[in-house]
């Protein structure tokens, strides 16, 4: 099928009409072309489900810049619908995929995200079923946004929940951290971050990876907004357990410390969009982590904190420093990190 992707975006793009139908029949389709996708009816009809429970996400995306250092808008947003549905234990299937384009925008950089959406389905082996475009007037919107659903199935026997969080379990990194949040301010505020790149990625292999070599992996995060400071605090909360973090321990690449030390950030604090936290037990440590380095997507994993009992008036989630003291972690009462995802 001939790619004709417009130079710059009209209004008429997305009017429903003769523009709209070369749109989608000259950008959308040849990149994501699938035979569910392919009818153009107002709804996919698919297969049924193999047997688990179904799982079903959704998520907006309006990263600036929308093209960046290891991938763009349209990779991320199929990457961080697969990977919430991975890492809540279950194998996506489908996506769809909605698309807020302004007026005047750079058909290079549609072409480009639909080009990254194709890639990031066929890396996570899901398909894009079904999506929809609308054009707003040119200072109503920013170039481009998303907007996702994931639906997957998480199969029988499979429980992944923070409720099943123990004293003594270990937390596992599948990698180091804060690499996406770094590489996104770093093009923001125009730093030369030589060899920093995103690490945005689908974990769907990984996780499944992980799972086959007979992990028992109690609870699962990606931690994307916010960071593993967000993601402990709100697992703490959710088990009322302490999580103990080690800065000897912390997978954090020198190029992220330099941004940070540059910007004023927390790296704890900076999203990651190809990782995955994993609280499994204590004495599983060993065969965790050999299971996650045997997949190129886990080949840096590291085990960077432990569970604890909190007793009362317990911080919940606090940092073992190199030091020997103990600094206390809480999310953040705001924020410096907008449209980094």
């Amino acid at each position: 099928m001939k790619r004709r992707t417009p130079d710059r975006l009209l209004l008429a793009h997305g009017s429903g009409g003769r523009l709209t139908h070369e749109l989608v029949a000259g950008t959308f389709l040849p990149a994501l072309d699938n035979p569910f996708l392919a009818t153009l009816t107002d709804a996919a009809v698919l297969p049924e489900l193999p047997p688990g429970r179904p799982a079903l996400t959704t998520d907006g995306f309006v990263v600036d810049p929308p093209v960046f250092a290891g991938g763009d808008l349209g990779y991320l947003s199929v990457c961080g619908t697969v990977n919430d549905l991975s890492v809540a234990g279950a194998r996506p299937l489908w996506l769809t995929w909605g698309l807020i384009l302004e007026e005047g925008a750079d058909g290079e950089l549609l072409r480009r995200c639909a080009d990254g959406a194709a890639r990031a389905a066929a890396e996570a082996g899901v398909q894009i079923v079904a999506g929809d475009t609308k054009v707003v007037p040119r200072g109503k919107g920013d170039r481009i946004y998303a907007v996702t659903a994931g639906l997957g199935v998480v199969p029988p026997g499979r429980e992944i929940s923070d409720a099943r969080i123990a004293p003594g379990d270990v937390v596992i990194a599948s990698g180091p951290l804060g690499d996406h949040g770094a590489t996104i301010m770093a093009a923001r505020h125009g730093l030369d971050a030589a060899g920093l790149r995103s690490d945005c990625a689908p974990l769907t292999g990984l996780i499944e990876s992980v799972f086959a070599a007979g992990v028992e992996i109690h609870a699962m995060h990606d931690p994307t907004r916010g960071g593993v400071l967000t993601v402990c605090n709100e697992v703490a909360g959710r088990s009322g357990l302490r999580m103990v973090l080690t800065e000897t321990t912390l997978p954090i690449r020198p190029e992220v410390r330099a941004v940070c030390e540059v910007l004023g950030l927390e790296p704890l604090a900076l999203a990651c969009e190809g990782r995955v936290l994993a609280w499994v037990p204590g004495e599983q440590a060993d065969r965790a982590l050999e299971a996650f380095r045997d997949h190129p997507e886990g080949r840096d994993a590291a085990v960077f904190a432990r569970v604890e009992t909190a007793a009362d008036g317990d911080i919940p989630v606090v940092l073992e420093t190199e030091i020997g003291s103990i600094r206390p972690l809480d999310m953040l009462s705001g924020t410096d990190l907008p449209r980094i995802c």
